[in-house]
């Protein structure tokens, strides 16, 4: 970006040197093939750059040109700023219908690039040829378009600041092309702020000129006089050629106004030949009817006739509605001084017709409601209200409603459809869970378990050890009580499956004569009350501990279950036993001829897996393999992680 900076910086200073018509072609030859070189995307810099070397004079063919190159170089700001200068080069040259045309084109490329400051510049260009064109609704529209786009911007830049000024000074025009004076001297305010605001000198000069043209027309001729004269001063200062003809004609108008007709002559005759060499048909017409205007009222009439009918013969053949109509208006006072009644009555007629066509009353109020609905609405709603009235906007309105309507419906049918997907996973989760607790039930209800302690019960009795009979199936029938009880529950107190641990171990410890020393280890601190764990999840790993860590030792069998707090979130459960070790285990299971594979620790992982779903933690399961000092088998530990929270 900076030699792309540095590159620019040095075609502007040095073409300032250059003056001759072929230095000056090859220049800008030469200009235009670095700007498509270098494609920058800043259509600023662009405008600067070519503003810079204005004393090249840029033509119409120049301008084809870039624009033609940039387009088969698929370089679309090149192709905006070539559009929009072509626009610029037919208003000054009063072909408005080709001016709006290329604004239109420079429109469309500003929205391929999404760049609103020159889309904000485009839409005001169009507004400004529509209304020297006469076309009062139009020209509002897109002024009116732009200025709404404008201030939706939160932190406008300079560019989108100019455009507001914009904006606002063109509606202000149209109310002068409207005669609602008043009201266009509020709009050419809000422009004139902005302007002091940016110190731009040209953008003052428009607006203090169009503050004397509505104090003039509302006669107030002094206050008119004094803002010209500040027009005037800030034409000169930025040597603005068309901005000095345009105020130099206000200047003769108040004269003429003010009856100083010797002055107004004077002026008028001065500024003729600069119209002349400017050559833009529009301000050339109206300093033709100016002049005229003074020659009439100083009883020049010969003079008067063919400097009025030049002025018209200018206004008719661009189709400029404004000055045409005064023409008409002075040829026909004109023609009244000189006693020639039927031509005054002629020109008058056409003038009247033609001042009726373009400006009448439909017009007038359709801009002041325009306007109106604008200052009233939110900011967001102005185009909207600016096409309130056509059809179009009635249709548009019905689309967006039942484009809404269906929206709602959508996002409603969305939501139930959404809503009812999640419950059925909450339905699934809790048939889930349902499933595993009975299947988990059925594990430590099977009839293998039910049989080996009832028989074992029965030997107590064969034996006629009442006593012993009757304590241990008191702890049956209180285990099987606990086993139905929370089949009903999704989680008990971790006291709880203590207690219900410790009948269960007696029970199966009846089998080996209670040589299983059974010892529980709770850490003091630990509240078993308020810890939550799913029902009989401990005893799988005890089972397991039992029948193929200890039923397979001679002796000193010994299992401990302890708990404690390992963090804030988890609680640890560990199962230790000293039996012959996973390794041995392993290898008397795979010579047995039958081969059950146990379900009750692949159940109890997916309940444990269910369990934590509804906690940040998760659980976890880890078999340690306990040594002797020798390095042999010394059993195995089962430490369970459980979640609190």
């Amino acid at each position: 970006m900076m030699v792309r900076g540095l590159v620019f910086c040095f075609l502007i200073h040095f073409n300032f040197l250059i003056f001759s018509q072929e230095e000056s072609t090859k220049i800008k030859e030469n200009l235009i093939e670095e700007v498509i070189r270098l494609k920058t995307d800043d259509y600023f810099s662009l405008d600067s750059l070519f503003y810079a070397n204005r004393r090249n004079k840029f033509t119409e063919e120049d301008y084809y040109k870039l624009y033609e190159r940039s387009l088969k170089k698929k370089y679309i700001t090149g192709q905006l700023f070539a559009a929009n200068s072509l626009g610029s080069f037919f208003r000054k040259k009063s072909d408005n219908k080709k001016s709006i045309k290329y604004h239109k084109e420079a429109l469309k490329l500003s929205k391929v690039i999404k760049n609103l400051d020159v889309e904000l510049l485009s839409l005001n260009m169009i507004g400004v040829a529509y209304r020297r064109q006469g076309d009062v609704r139009n020209a509002l529209n897109y002024h009116q378009t732009a200025l709404t786009m404008a201030r939706r911007i939160k932190k406008p830049s300079i560019s989108n600041k100019k455009s507001i000024s914009i904006s606002e000074n063109s509606i202000g025009n149209i109310y002068l092309a409207l005669r609602q004076y008043d009201l266009a001297l509020q709009q050419f305010e809000k422009s004139i702020q902005i302007q002091k605001e940016l110190q731009d000198k040209r953008g003052l000069a428009i607006n203090y000129q169009n503050i004397g043209f509505a104090q003039e027309n509302l006669l107030l001729l002094d206050e008119a006089l004094e803002n010209y004269k500040k027009a005037l001063k800030f034409d000169e200062e930025i040597d603005s050629k068309v901005g000095k003809i345009i105020c130099e004609n206000s200047i003769a108008s108040v004269h003429i106004k003010k009856r100083n007709y010797e002055k107004a002559l004077d002026i008028m005759e001065s500024v003729l030949p600069e119209a002349i060499d400017y050559s833009n048909k529009y301000y050339l017409a109206r300093t033709y009817n100016n002049l005229g205007c003074a020659q009439l009222k100083v009883e020049k009439y010969k003079e008067a006739e063919e400097t009025l009918k030049e002025g018209l013969k200018i206004s008719s053949g661009f189709e400029n509605k404004k000055n045409e109509i005064r023409s008409l208006y002075l040829l026909s006072e004109l023609y009244e001084n000189t006693e020639d009644l039927q031509k005054s009555h002629n020109f008058y007629k056409q003038a009247s017709q033609l001042e009726k066509k373009t400006l009448d009353e439909k017009n007038i109020s359709y801009v002041s409601n325009l306007i109106s609905k604008h200052n009233m609405q939110s900011k967001r709603n102005e185009i909207d209200y600016l096409e309130s009235q056509s059809k179009i906007e009635s249709l548009l309105f019905l689309k967006n409603r039942n484009i809404l309507i269906i929206t709602l419906i959508t996002i409603a049918l969305l939501s139930i459809a959404l809503y009812s997907i999640y419950r059925q996973k909450l339905i699934n989760n809790d048939k889930t869970v349902l499933l595993l607790e009975q299947q988990a039930l059925q594990t430590q209800m099977n009839p293998h378990f039910l049989f080996n302690a009832l028989n074992s019960i029965k030997l107590y009795i064969i034996n006629n050890d009442q006593k012993q009979a009757v304590y241990y199936l008191n702890k049956f029938s209180k285990l099987i009580r606990n086993i139905l009880d929370v089949s009903k529950v999704k989680e008990v107190s971790l006291k709880e499956e203590i207690a219900t641990m410790g009948l269960y171990m007696s029970i199966e410890n009846i089998r080996f004569s209670n040589e299983i020393k059974y010892s529980v280890d709770v850490d003091p601190d630990l509240n078993t009350d308020t810890i939550k764990v799913p029902p009989l999840i401990l005893q799988p790993f005890i089972e397991n501990a039992i029948w193929h860590g200890l039923s397979s030792k001679e002796e000193n069998k010994e299992i401990i279950l302890s708990a404690s707090k390992v963090s804030e979130n988890i609680v640890e459960v560990t199962i230790a036993d000293n039996g012959i070790g996973r390794s041995a285990a392993a290898k008397i299971k795979e010579g047995k001829s039958l081969k059950r594979k146990s379900v009750g620790i692949e159940l109890t992982k997916e309940r444990l897996k269910t369990f934590s779903d509804d906690y940040e933690e998760e659980f976890e399961l880890v078999y340690h393999d306990l040594k002797n000092e020798d390095n042999t088998p010394a059993g195995t530990k089962v430490s369970i992680k459980i979640p609190l929270s």
